[in-house]
């Protein structure tokens, strides 16, 4: 079953819903909501992608709404909020994750101009050449499930 139609057979499950009516499939061209969309789906690794819907605005208010230079800038004290914080899922690799990779995208941005650029200047790939490049260019904690849905944004 895709998702679309989990969606239309499921319109009572409304956090499914709103995210495939209004995100899932449509280009992202914001940095910082691209940001988001990496660490939603870096988070989702091991979990069901409905427990991640339902911390969404938990995490955006977590993490700065996603502000890359602000996330960029973490100290050990954010760190430890972030792990105290039980609206969002409390791992340290992935709170971790989310640090570095704003760093990293910021050093993509002043070589690319943007992460989207970055992106754009690699697509198409396959699943496997993404799962590649974003081990390479980003921290590698989980990527193999960030980069599925990753490309669906671009």
């Amino acid at each position: 079953m895709t998702y679309c139609d989990y969606c239309n057979a499921h319109p009572e499950d409304t956090f499914n819903k709103n995210y495939h009516d209004t995100q899932y499939g449509f280009p992202i061209d914001n940095d910082n909501l691209l940001f988001e969309r990496l660490v939603l789906e870096i988070n989702q690794a091991g979990l069901s992608w409905i427990t991640i819907l339902k911390k969404a605005d938990n995490f955006r208010k977590a993490y700065d709404k996603f502000k890359l230079e602000k996330v960029a800038k973490y100290t050990e004290e954010d760190r430890a909020r972030l792990l105290a914080d039980a609206g969002i899922i409390r791992n340290r690799l992935k709170v971790n994750a989310a640090i570095v990779n704003a760093q990293r995208i910021l050093e993509l941005k002043k070589e690319y101009g943007s992460f989207k650029n970055w992106l754009d200047a690699h697509h198409p790939l396959t699943k496997d050449e993404w799962t590649k490049l974003f081990k390479k260019n980003l921290t590698q904690y989980p990527l193999r499930y960030s980069v599925i849905h990753m490309t669906h944004a671009i």
